[in-house]
């Protein structure tokens, strides 16, 4: 069971080049790309842990830092879904099969799955911050008697943003796993909350003393959820966040990505709530 601790970092500063071997269209302004490292010896050496990080660099253009939504166990491949929403981001938009980039990393401190054998898992994400999560969700799916309920909620401004819909409904299908969706605004047959992602909480049973709770996606919330779990007795200690930063170098020497005494590429993404609650929501910080 990986621990949230990087595994694979032995060249920080290293661009290893990388092969598209297959490109997914997901939504009108979201795509997925699968990459595979050209050089075996990279391929096979390099490990990471869900909720990790790579700084994923075009050619020419810049470099951005991406999630790793795969299984750490997937054999040599690596998947990055992006947002088309900057010159770095339109760049890639354009890239097919066949096409290279360069890939440094894996960055920061992955989920606590070490922490979670055994435990209720219940996870809350809002729009792309899915995208954080989707790498523990292949992982217990894949491990499944190892523990407990599963919850997955996700939720999205529009219905017609919600990613990987068959994922979903498979997903659903597993035992004792319960796949909660919501969205602000809903189109045409849309069977799930028309509402707030939190507004679910309000409809699941939480175990405090047995549960674990990882989440990603906008702060405030973030902290709406946080506030409805603490009142339902869930402890600080279990609770865990991903937070979004602006990343520029990955190795915390930059300071872009400065979070009071920390920074969020080396000593995050993610974080227990009880490290970072005092900041939440506190202007400059």
């Amino acid at each position: 069971m990986p621990s949230s601790e990087t595994f694979y970092q032995a060249e920080p500063y290293t661009l290893h080049e990388a092969e598209i071997v297959e490109r997914l269209q997901e939504s009108p302004t979201i795509f997925t790309l699968r990459l595979r490292f050209t050089d075996p010896g990279i391929r096979s050496a390099y490990r990471f842990a869900p909720g990790q990080f790579n700084m994923v660099y075009l050619y020419g253009v810049g470099e951005i830092p991406i999630s790793i939504v795969s299984d750490p166990e997937d054999p040599f491949l690596l998947d990055h879904t992006i947002r088309t929403v900057g010159r770095v981001t339109r760049g890639m938009d354009r890239l097919q099969a066949g096409d290279r980039l360069g890939v440094r990393g894996p960055y920061g401190r992955g989920w606590p799955l070490d922490k979670a054998g055994g435990r209720d898992v219940i996870l809350v994400t809002g729009g792309l911050g899915c995208a954080p999560l989707v790498s523990v969700i292949n992982y217990i799916i894949r491990r499944r008697e190892q523990y407990g309920r599963f919850v997955l909620m996700q939720g999205v401004k529009h219905s017609d943003e919600l990613l990987w819909r068959g994922k979903y409904e498979r997903w659903s299908r597993m035992p004792d796993t319960q796949v909660m969706l919501a969205a602000d605004v809903a189109g045409s047959n849309w069977p799930w909350l028309v509402g707030r992602v939190t507004a679910l909480l309000e409809q699941v049973s939480i175990d405090p003393m047995n549960c674990i709770v990882m989440m990603c996606g906008p702060e405030i919330m973030m902290r709406t959820a946080i506030e409805n779990l603490l009142q339902r007795g869930v402890p600080e200690e279990v609770i865990w966040l991903s937070m979004e930063r602006n990343m520029q170098c990955g190795t915390g020497h930059c300071g872009h990505c400065q979070l009071a005494g920390k920074f969020v590429c080396r000593d995050g993404p993610v974080f227990c709530y009880q490290d970072v609650k005092a900041f939440l929501g506190k202007k400059g910080f």
